[in-house]
């Protein structure tokens, strides 16, 4: 039986610091993505790759609420599906270019994935997710007078608007994810964190205004497929304590237990790696085997343990 691996890129991957975003830059990091996955499935594993949606999202709800007066517009939860999409569809056209620059056989899907979400959750109340561009202090502070934006920001790289981020508590195709895998084909899923949605009390499916923290809801994923290794990509090579400062630590290996006493210690922010740390440490609480949390450059290193942040139990 091949391991099985459960990777989550960040929205930032493909749409690198600097960048417009445009369609030719993300197929461009996409592909430098799959390379690295690809080089990973010629090793025998079998791969699930989640994604976030950050930027892609941002994006998508500014164009609806500019064109509100000429065309019907899109509420964030529709925003996520339309993501889901796009992103898939780049994340699909690279990993089949590069399975087949590898020599290798495999098929690839994208799978649309909604996330249950509780309505009374707190984090409606608290905006913590970063989605669309950067802005300077002067530009984010306007559009939080003339938008009603919330603002924060964002790993000393800029100030960005926030969203409500709930957590995700059921991820409804996660049956049929599992029935892809066995298979063996390549599968792209949860994307943006999935689309989330709330179960009414006659089991209905609404559709919510939220951005789920693709960590966290990659974290249930990995639980539920009883993956051997969940991978979190981000953009640095490894953690760090902190971080950007003179003193900041690069962290090699380092159990659950201590990483979740840097966490208490306020080492990681809420709305970057923060939910990356939650993430690791809930997958292994539940039973995870090993996570590792570095960038997809080194990804093949990490592996080797020659790179990233192993965090074990």
């Amino acid at each position: 039986m091949s391991k099985t691996c459960l990777i989550a890129i960040g929205g930032n991957s493909l749409i690198r610091a600097g960048e417009r975003g445009t369609i030719d830059e993300q197929l461009a990091n996409a592909n430098a993505t799959a390379e690295s996955i690809a080089k990973m499935i010629k090793l025998g594993w079998n791969v699930i790759v989640t994604h976030g949606n950050g930027p892609q999202a941002g994006a998508a709800l500014l164009r609806s609420e500019r064109a509100a007066g000429e065309t019907y517009t899109h509420t964030l939860d529709m925003c996520v599906a339309t993501t889901q999409s796009e992103i898939g569809y780049i994340l699909q056209r690279a990993m089949e270019k590069q399975l087949r620059l590898a020599g290798i056989d495999r098929l690839v899907t994208t799978v649309p994935t909604m996330v249950v979400v509780d309505p009374k959750d707190p984090a409606f109340k608290n905006p913590t997710k970063p989605i669309g561009p950067f802005y300077s202090k002067e530009i984010a502070e306007e559009k939080r007078k003339t938008l009603s934006w919330d603002i924060i920001e964002d790993a000393a790289r800029g100030y960005r608007r926030v969203v409500a981020s709930p957590e995700p508590k059921e991820i409804l195709e996660l049956e049929v994810i599992k029935r892809i895998i066995d298979l063996g084909i390549v599968t792209i899923a949860l994307g943006g964190g999935g689309i989330p949605v709330i179960k009414t009390n006659n089991s209905d499916i609404i559709g919510s205004e939220a951005v789920i923290d693709k960590d966290r809801s990659s974290a249930l994923l990995a639980k539920g497929l009883n993956v051997d290794l969940f991978v979190i990509s981000t953009d640095t090579d490894r953690v760090y304590l902190n971080y950007k400062k003179s003193n900041q630590i690069g962290l090699s290996k380092v159990s659950a237990a201590e990483l979740q006493k840097h966490y208490d210690e306020k080492q990681f922010p809420p709305g970057s790696m923060g939910p990356k740390i939650e993430s690791a440490i809930n997958f292994l609480k539940q039973g995870g085997k090993n996570v590792i949390i570095t960038s997809f450059e080194y990804l093949m290193d990490a592996l080797e343990e020659k790179a990233g942040t192993w965090v074990v139990a």
